[in-house]
């Protein structure tokens, strides 16, 4: 196994490197990684409905999408993530226990009790610690997952905190689950870079693994894959699946009521109805958000644009804006 320690901290070029590992090398690949500040949505999830827009805008966290399917996850540089690509047999690709029992024993010797429970979680006392999912392509398979180690949990929190059931859809949901930091259960608190080495050295051994470089030409064919796709509006948002969106909000003792469908993250139908104002009211401030990406530095601009009777322009976009989302 071939194992590779990444000193990049851009999730879009590890998410890219797990992809061109998968497609592009035949032998087995260990990588292990830490990102800036980010949410990670699965390949079927609809994102708008499991992040709390505002608060990754105003706390500058990266979006992104990766290419497994499961759930929504927040990583930062205490958080550590995992990726083990490999090559199997037909009938053998997909099995969750594989690499996942390889790290809960590597939390045992490490003097911490741990157990892969349900599909892809391992536990500790019920908490979660590590979420798992894989992608199957051709021959080849992506396992991966996080290991929370010492993250910001108030961020992982506030960042996960949707308004979901304003939205409806086939998109995978998220199962949110109670979370705990490794580094506060271990018998000796150790820095995250200890951690991280112990892992990837005890990785390392278990499969007979190599450190391996990129090359340069390797460099560049991940970069160049995080740029076209991974940093890309189409792939983290405009990939969701169409959905529709419903909100009813009261706004000086009236009635609002806000519906929209969105396709490949494009709003269209757009519809704002209120006693409170007229026919010619709604269809105007339609006019400005149809055909808008359901997206908060976008609706943001153009929410600036809308007029409501009795509201002051300033105080319009900080109004309507929380509720498209």
């Amino acid at each position: 196994m071939l194992c590779i320690h990444s000193e990049n901290d851009d999730p879009y070029f590890n998410l890219a490197a797990e992809e061109y590992i998968l497609r592009n090398r035949t032998e087995n690949f260990f990588l292990l990684w830490s990102s800036k500040p980010a949410v990670i949505s699965g390949k079927h999830q609809n994102i708008s409905a499991e992040i709390s827009p505002h608060y990754v805008h105003d706390h500058d966290i990266l979006v992104a999408r990766r290419l497994s399917g499961g759930g929504t996850v927040y990583h930062d540089r205490g958080n550590l993530n995992f990726s083990f690509i490999t090559s199997e047999e037909t009938g053998k690709l997909v099995d969750f226990n594989r690499f996942g029992l390889t790290v809960v024993r590597f939390l045992e010797e490490n003097g911490m009790k741990a157990v892969f429970g349900g599909k892809n979680d391992i536990l500790t006392g019920g908490r979660k610690i590590s979420g798992n999912a894989m992608h199957v392509y051709k021959n080849r398979v992506l396992h991966h997952g996080t290991l929370l180690f010492d993250t910001n949990l108030e961020n992982l929190r506030a960042v996960l905190s949707s308004n979901a059931a304003r939205y409806f859809s086939r998109a995978v949901q998220s199962n949110r689950a109670r979370v705990v930091n490794i580094a506060d259960l271990l018998p000796l608190r150790i820095s995250i870079g200890e951690f991280s080495h112990r892992l990837f050295e005890f990785i390392s051994q278990t499969y007979k693994g190599k450190r391996y470089t990129l090359s340069a030409e390797e460099t560049g064919s991940i970069m160049q894959l995080a740029t076209q796709k991974y940093t890309g509006w189409e792939w983290i948002y405009g990939y969701s699946p169409d959905y529709r969106f419903e909100n009813e909000f009261s706004l000086d003792g009236q009635s609002i009521k806000i519906s929209f469908t969105c396709q490949k993250g494009i709003i269209y139908g757009f519809e704002m109805l209120s006693e409170g104002f007229s026919p010619a009211t709604g269809s105007a401030i339609a006019g400005i958000i149809n055909g808008c990406r359901h997206h908060w530095p976008d609706l943001l601009t153009m929410t600036k644009q809308v007029r409501l009777p009795g509201i002051a322009p300033a105080k319009t976009s900080e109004i309507l804006l929380p509720n498209l989302f």
